[in-house]
């Protein structure tokens, strides 16, 4: 369980919901046809985190290149927040829209105030994801004490009108995916029930047009369900797939890789709060999904309820530029790739991910304090503080200006020695031993088997 369990919906079915779709079999959701080809990836979400110590509902951005690699923009803080209605968002939501630029929309709800009800969601334009503009709040139905919880779109070739989905309680007393329709996402109009399969369900997400089948997936009890229809008529929908879950799941975001084909389901946790599962599949049509190696994907720090857009790189180039990779970087575990590196009471260890206070895993990475082209590891929440060996164990010290501290204090980055796209450290003082862990402390220790190799391996990633 999350150290916080009101952070879940479950009470009110569940929690966030999600959004996005990138890209589908032959068009990505929503796609226009007045920009370049993609090639790389836009993740938008909020942050929480397992006290609430980085709780932000604003607008935060990621970029990918691989779809599973994440760079947080603007050192993981929001880029926009809302200033209307709760003044928070949760489940926001990112698409192109037929004339090549964006449109955001997330849900009206500042933190985990579930009884809080609105008709509304945020709405900002963008046509690059580096300004936004015509910040608003958009009506979708008229129905009195319910909420109007993670909107997505997609693009209605039938209709010549965009759909936003939406999760409401309506007259049946249980959450239903609705549907309202636009053009301009200033109004809407015709809200209607889109999906009830006579249980709670939110966090709908939408892939248009795989093979002439619409896939809409979402959280039914604390598991990701699918449902398809041959059209994208409100109440054409059946429930078809298996469960994808682990622990409490939720917000449901399908994207295909713009490389391989293959199909991503991710999903965000509650047990604990703010962990992300990927599942893979080469077909949609099949419904069952495999989990994917923790060892292959990285989310953004403390990142919930995530959407993900596809974009061109010369777009991701711009938003890098304008917005910035983080200073600081955290290390994964190659064995354990649920754990990253941190200090607690001064001790370098490697510990599960979620936890607080999270800024206890990031290091800034600086040049070695006893060779310029070593690396020395530099606490970002104690800044006069290194990791350093010290009879071989890792623990965090106050830098005192001595060469032998600058000496214990310096490592070699190498390639992997369990995977040469990953990385390890040699000692720069103890140049036959190298930093792993033993019994998730950290050491530098000399490596000669394979599980030592493996746990002498870190990802450096954000």
């Amino acid at each position: 369980m999350s150290a916080i369990p009101h952070l879940s919906r479950r009470r009110f079915l569940g929690a966030a919901a999600t959004v996005p779709l990138a890209t589908t079999g032959a068009l990505a959701l929503g796609a226009g046809t007045a920009h370049a080809a993609d090639s790389a990836y836009v993740m938008g979400y909020f942050t929480e985190s397992n006290t609430m110590l980085e709780a932000n509902y604003g607008l935060h951005l990621a970029v990918s290149t691989d779809g599973l690699q994440w760079t947080p923009l603007n050192q993981n803080a929001p880029v926009v927040t809302p200033t209307l209605g709760a003044k928070g968002l949760r489940d926001p939501f990112i698409m192109r829209k037929q004339n090549g630029a964006f449109v955001v929309l997330a849900t009206d709800l500042n933190g985990t105030d579930w009884a809080y009800d609105s008709v509304y969601i945020h709405v900002w334009d963008s046509t690059d994801l580096r300004t936004f503009t015509g910040y608003r709040l958009l009506k979708l139905h008229d129905m009195t004490d319910t909420h109007s919880w993670a909107p997505e779109a997609y693009w209605d070739a039938s209709r010549g009108q965009y759909g936003i989905l939406y999760s409401s309680v309506n007259s049946s007393g249980h959450n239903v995916i609705m549907v309202s329709y636009t053009t301009d996402f200033v109004t809407t109009s015709n809200p209607q029930v889109f999906f009830d399969p006579g249980y709670d369900v939110i966090d709908g997400n939408l892939t248009v047009g795989v093979n002439g089948v619409n896939y809409l997936y979402f959280k039914k009890n604390q598991t990701l369900v699918g449902a398809r229809s041959t059209s994208l008529n409100p109440g054409s929908f059946t429930e078809f797939s298996t469960a994808a879950a682990h622990g409490g799941t939720e917000a449901p975001t399908v994207v295909q890789s713009l490389t391989t084909g293959t199909y991503y389901l991710w999903g965000d946790t509650y047990t604990p709060n703010g962990v992300f599962y990927a599942w893979q599949s080469s077909s949609l049509a099949a419904g069952t999904w495999t989990a994917v190696d923790q060892k292959l994907y990285t989310q953004p720090l403390n990142s919930k309820h995530c959407t993900i857009e596809t974009i061109t790189s010369t777009e991701y180039t711009n938003l890098l530029a304008k917005w910035g990779a983080p200073a600081w970087n955290r290390l994964k575990s190659y064995n354990y790739p649920a754990r990253y590196v941190r200090h607690s009471g001064y001790v370098g260890r490697i510990d599960e991910y979620p936890f607080d206070p999270y800024p206890d895993s990031q290091w800034k990475l600086v040049p070695g304090l006893a060779d310029s082209s070593g690396v020395s590891f530099q606490s970002v929440n104690y800044p006069t503080r290194y990791l350093r060996h010290y009879s071989y164990n890792l623990r965090l010290d106050a830098n005192d200006g001595t060469s032998t501290f600058a000496g214990d204090a310096t490592f070699h980055r190498t390639a992997g020695l369990a995977n040469s796209s990953w990385s390890s450290f040699r000692s720069y003082n103890n140049p036959t031993r190298y930093i792993r862990h033993s019994n998730y402390a950290l050491r530098i220790d000399p490596i000669s088997t394979s599980t030592e190799q493996q746990d002498a391996t870190f990802y450096v990633g954000y």
